[in-house]
């Protein structure tokens, strides 16, 4: 919240997703975002963990909790669950691994089925400092992305390339959905905050994306 005597302050509370199968990078690409590390010798996520980062938006606090799901086919069962509430999500795949690309229709499907709500959605091609051995074309991600109705980016967690800009991407969209609908009525209020949004001293004002700058959680 902005030290202002509590003018103009909101602050919305996002989860968000982060799926594909094991080893895409998922984790790195959290621990890069939310930390600025990178661990070249990381280990599968067992189950979930999440972290959260805050972002200030025209004045108001934007807070994105962001889940890292295991890829692992045995806990699929358990991280279904986690998918409830989401109102965004990286669907990552590896762009050195073609049957890792070949899995993203699978992802969207799932993420489709357990969502109960409007998810903004970005693929992405992570590892793209693995260019020698790249396996699928960017081409053939921005094709997909576009026949699925998604954002798209490449990303590499290990050289930090475009890690950042994902998720704000994701971040701005789920604000800007929320923000066109946001306290038209007291019944979208309840819905959003029974499906992962909270909503804090709102006064109903619309404002653009004119600015966005990091804040402390």
């Amino acid at each position: 919240m902005r030290g202002d005597g509590g003018r103009d302050s909101q602050e919305y509370l996002f989860k968000i997703v982060i799926v594909g199968d094991s080893a895409v990078g998922k984790s790195n690409l959290l621990s890069r975002y939310a930390r600025g590390e990178f661990d070249l010798h990381s280990k599968a996520t067992v189950g979930v963990d999440f972290q959260t980062q805050c972002l200030e938006i025209d004045g108001k606090e934007v807070k994105a909790q962001i889940w890292d799901t295991a890829g692992q086919e045995r806990f699929r069962a358990v991280t279904s669950a986690y998918y409830r509430g989401a109102f965004g999500a990286l669907i990552v795949y590896d762009i050195s691994r073609r049957s890792t690309f070949d899995s993203v229709s699978r992802w969207l499907d799932e993420l489709n089925s357990h969502s109960d709500t409007t998810v903004a959605k970005m693929l992405v091609g992570n590892k793209r400092d693995l260019e020698e051995i790249r396996d699928v074309s960017v081409e053939e991600g921005k094709n997909l992305a576009e026949a699925e109705g998604l954002f798209f980016i490449e990303t590499s967690a290990f050289d930090s390339t475009n890690v950042h800009k994902a998720f704000e991407i994701v971040i701005r969209e789920i604000y800007d959905n929320v923000s066109r609908k946001v306290l038209s009525s007291d019944s979208y209020k309840v819905d959003l905050e029974s499906n992962g949004v909270s909503l804090v001293n709102g006064n109903g004002s619309r404002k653009a994306w004119s600015k966005y700058s990091c804040c402390s959680v």
